[in-house]
């Protein structure tokens, strides 16, 4: 089961947070992935972020990455999004 937890931040706080949860295993690891922050996205009314390189790797090396308003078109209402791989345990 794949899961990615999403928050939204704003002044150090956590104002909103969801688990995206996908049992696909045929899809890729990116897959999953662009799907997991296509819904996180859609359950926090935000528009898909851009990914940048260092969001890549950040995420490559920590499981988590963030997005401010440089990774927005539109104006942001928060500070940060945050999305963590969450693992099984």
């Amino acid at each position: 089961m794949f899961r990615l937890w999403g928050k939204i931040i704003k002044n150090n706080n956590i104002e909103s947070d969801h688990v995206f949860e996908l049992s696909a295993p045929e899809l890729s690891s990116d897959e999953k992935l662009e799907q997991g922050i296509e819904g996180l996205c859609y359950h926090f009314d935000i528009q898909v972020p851009m990914w940048f390189a260092s969001n890549d790797s950040e995420f490559k090396l920590i499981g988590k990455t963030r997005f401010s308003a440089q990774h927005f078109i539109e104006e942001i209402r928060f500070d940060t999004f945050e999305i963590e791989i969450v693992e099984d345990k």
